[in-house]
């Protein structure tokens, strides 16, 4: 999680305790008050749990300030700036977040990205698309609005043929392995990631097993246009928009590079990846 965040969070625990102190009560009365266990209120005050709306309100009601709850919600918001849930982007489904990925890739003029266990989704072939958003419904437990998803995926593509922008994009070789959907629209997702190899547009970097890499590949990441990265974790996207982020990413991305190959070594690697998964 990124500091900045967990920062925040800190601080919006500083002042959940400030209220509460204000109140007059200790922690096991005001759990009390409110009717959750005392563990609660003790990691939503340092830092080691994340608050919702209806906690925010109910403190400040428990309090004797309920006028602290705009307050209260406003620090929320920009912590969510940075921290958005999958499960609560995803509440309405996938077309809203596919389409804001279509805006936000549209806009940018360079990416420079990393995937270590998926094909990255502006390369992303429907059947496997498919495949990636059912399983996000399944794990998430959101609503199945499937092939609204994959249109709004496929309508990223487009700026892959726009003059004006150009994708920087490192694959470690464990994605090419790594099947999310069936075995035959598999190996149309390798054919379709090395037709990708050449076009204008677009460099595709591959990090193959077995080289000495001064990194771990943590999750995927992408840095649109050196001001903003998107991280992927299981449970959140993180919006890193600090200097110190940028850059920090920035030099990641570059580390990686130096460990990848290009051009007809990518292509050997994602034949040999697609003639392995005929063989199985």
């Amino acid at each position: 999680m990124s500091t900045d965040f967990q920062q925040s969070r800190e601080a919006l625990g500083a002042r959940l305790r400030e209220l509460r102190a204000e109140g007059g009560l200790n922690g096991k009365q005001f759990a009390e008050r409110l009717g959750w266990p005392p563990s609660k209120v003790s990691r939503l005050e340092t830092g080691k749990q994340t608050a919702n709306a209806d906690d925010l309100v109910a403190w400040a009601l428990a309090a004797g300030a309920p006028e602290a709850a705009g307050e209260l919600r406003g620090r929320m918001r920009g912590l969510e700036t940075h921290y958005r849930s999958w499960r609560r982007q995803l509440a309405s489904g996938h077309r809203a977040v596919q389409e804001a990925n279509v805006v936000q890739e549209a806009q940018a003029e360079t990416i420079h990205l990393f995937e270590s266990g998926i094909i990255p989704g502006i390369f992303q072939t429907p059947e496997y698309a498919r495949g990636v958003l059912t399983d996000v419904s399944d794990r998430h437990g959101i609503p199945r609005d499937i092939e609204e998803g994959v249109r709004a995926r496929m309508r990223r593509q487009e700026a892959l043929y726009q003059p004006d922008h150009h994708f920087h994009a490192l694959v470690w070789e464990a994605a090419l392995y790594a099947v999310r959907c069936e075995p035959a629209a598999m190996a149309a997702q390798l054919d379709r990631l090395a037709g990708i190899i050449g076009l204008d547009t677009v460099t595709l970097g591959i990090i193959p097993f077995g080289v000495r890499t001064p990194f771990s590949p943590k999750h995927g990441f992408w840095i649109i246009d050196d001001r903003l990265v998107v991280a992927d974790t299981w449970n959140a996207e993180l919006w890193l928009d600090t200097e110190e982020d940028v850059t920090l990413y920035r030099k990641l991305w570059h580390l990686m590079r130096r460990t990848a190959v290009f051009d007809h070594q990518a292509h050997r690697l994602i034949v040999r990846a697609r003639t392995a998964l005929s063989a199985s």
